[in-house]
């Protein structure tokens, strides 16, 4: 047992690890030493959300690592995304004084009859730690409410009161900020309620089973204890509340309850006391630890604009194999995968084609030792290998060259030297005649003709057509056939095995988009290369002939000169790592 008193690991925290970047987690909170435990399912798989938590009611979870400083980590309110189902009056002490005060807009009475039910906006949902916004052409009569939120656990229609517990799951604090001449100006709750940050929630959620017998709430305002009260006083019960809530409507785990305010609010008070900026509002409750919340100044933002503003319901393809983005770069206001190696001066920036990734250049790179003479920049194209894609966001070779642009910048390179494989060349060589100055040298492996032919543009939309309908398997084995040689087919099987997983590890969503951009690529215009170009090919490649590759050499403006590799296809460093090498090496 903890010293709070609650089962080890079951005080359950939403957090996001240090630097605010990836996927939420769930862990335990300790709270006296302020130490996050990581937790995990019993497969060692991370828990992202409370609702899964609830859902696998259970389960024995376990820790997935060192404990962490909660001070490293942000932290989220233990459960959100939907609006909170919430209660008034269910304290007959509040009751009376709420009737008193002139703001109750409800029944006027004592004692209600019926709960008095109303929501609280998803987006009034913020976590412990985070300043409310005191709205101050909204209100000028802040309050606050502290209460005892109860957290659904099973999902259930017309649950009568002898089986409601076993809907619970459990418990979280909640403070109903409430602005009361809206409240009552509107003659119901929700508005005056619903405002942005207006329900601070946590700091964690606890398991009923380790909550047994009386809850108590009490609330702080800048030390100043003003509310007090215990489940005891609730005029409705929670089983009640159950029975109400769920009689024309299905409760869903997860679905959570604030059931009321005790006596003691800002109206109650003689005279009445708001909250103003800079005022502290602290609720505990038994074994749920503090609620800590800071009065924002009027003069601060209210950054629930912008976390609404950032939120998308369209996909983001291909952003579990970050974990949510972590170790991506962003650029042109887009998260990319880039990787930067080796301690030479002298710059080099890779781009990988169609189908590939940054690791496609692993066998060069080590074969010329070339980290060790280089600064080399690696990166995986948008939709590619570890850099995710937006459903929202229109893939092209202008794109792809704008993000590679992008990098360029990032990094302060001067006029590197670009390396580029298939799609790549196109993306390179726009880079090269729209912006010269920006590329020494091009070192271009089996690049397509300057204009792609029709038959070439419709193949690659119905490529992606059939991606997306059968997935990568759909197309893996037709490319590598028909990318790589005869040779490398029947005597380099670790070739033809590379080639094929670079396929089957894309994201399909970002192939497909791929392959529209390689169907509407621009025409290329090699009078306007100004950079010293060599271009390798492979006497069986098929996407770039040497009799094509020689004439694309022959027009480029800054000199071009073809290598052809004997008895390789269309993977040229996955077939001939040292026949690239060797070329490569002469031309650097």
């Amino acid at each position: 047992m903890a010293s709070n008193g609650v089962a080890s690991l079951t005080n359950y925290v939403a957090y996001i690890p240090a630097g605010g970047v990836g996927r939420p987690r769930i862990g335990h909170l300790d709270l006296d030493s302020n130490e996050i435990t990581p937790l995990a399912y019993p497969s060692g798989a991370p828990i992202s959300t409370l609702y899964e938590v609830v859902e696998a009611q259970g389960v024995s979870f376990i820790q997935s690592g060192d404990p962490i400083p909660l001070s490293s980590a942000k932290l989220l309110p233990p459960i959100s995304g939907r609006d909170v189902l919430a209660v008034g009056k269910n304290y007959s002490d509040h009751a009376k004084e709420f009737n008193a005060s002139g703001y109750d807009a409800s029944d006027k009475v004592d004692m209600p009859s019926h709960p008095v039910i109303f929501t609280k906006r998803a987006t009034s949902i913020i976590a412990h730690g985070e300043e409310i916004y005191p709205h101050p052409e909204f209100t000028q009569t802040l309050d606050y409410e502290g209460e005892i939120g109860v957290i659904v656990g099973k999902a259930g229609f017309r649950i009568q009161q002898k089986d409601a517990w076993d809907h619970v799951w459990g418990y979280t604090i909640i403070n109903d900020v409430t602005a009361r001449e809206r409240q009552r100006d509107h003659k119901q709750f929700t508005i005056g309620k619903s405002a942005d940050t207006f329900c601070p929630m946590g700091p964690i959620a606890v398991p009923a089973s380790q909550l047994q017998g009386q809850l108590r709430v009490q609330t702080y305002v800048n030390g100043e204890k003003r509310q007090d009260g215990t489940t005891d006083d609730f005029i409705f019960s929670i089983p009640v509340l159950i029975e109400t809530l769920s009689g024309g409507q299905t409760l869903q785990p997860g679905d959570v309850i604030a059931t009321g305010t005790p006596a003691g609010v800002g109206f109650g008070l003689s005279p009445p006391t708001f909250l103003k900026p800079g005022d502290v509002v602290e609720v505990s409750v038994t074994g749920l630890g503090k609620l800590t919340n800071k009065v924002a100044s009027p003069d601060s933002k209210n950054y629930t604009v912008e976390r609404v503003a950032n939120t998308s319901s369209a996909p983001i393809y291909n952003l579990d194999v970050t974990l949510g983005g972590v170790g991506l770069t962003t650029l042109n206001n887009k998260k990319l995968f880039v990787k930067e190696v080796g301690n030479g001066s002298s710059p080099i920036v890779f781009i990988h084609g169609l189908g590939g990734t940054n690791e496609f250049y692993a066998p060069l790179i080590k074969v010329l030792d070339l980290a060790s003479s280089h600064k080399l920049y690696l990166a995986d194209l948008e939709g590619h290998g570890l850099s995710p894609t937006s459903a929202l966001s229109a893939i092209s070779i202008e794109t792809y060259a704008a993000d590679v642009l992008a990098l360029i910048n990032h990094f302060g390179l001067q006029s590197p030297t670009i390396v580029a494989h298939s799609m790549g060349c196109y993306i390179a060589e726009y880079v090269a005649t729209h912006n010269p100055s920006a590329v020494s040298k091009l070192i271009l492996l089996g690049p397509p003709p300057p204009a792609l032919a029709d038959a070439g543009r419709q193949g690659s939309h119905a490529r992606a057509a059939t991606v997306r309908k059968g997935g990568m398997i759909a197309v893996a084995d037709t490319v590598v056939g028909g990318g790589t040689s005869a040779k490398t087919q029947s005597s380099n099987p670790l070739g033809v095995s590379v080639a094929r997983l670079s396929l089957l590890s894309q994201d399909p969503e970002g192939y497909a988009k791929g392959c529209t951009a390689l169907a509407t690529a621009p025409v290329v215009d090699p009078s306007k290369i100004k950079a010293q170009t060599l271009i390798i090919t492979g006497t069986e490649d098929k996407v770039s002939p040497p009799e094509m590759a020689r004439k694309l050499a022959g027009s480029i403006a800054g000199g071009g000169r073809t290598e052809v590799l004997a008895d390789v296809g269309h993977w040229h460093i996955y077939e001939d790592p040292e026949g690239v090498a060797k070329y490569v090496k002469s031309f650097l």
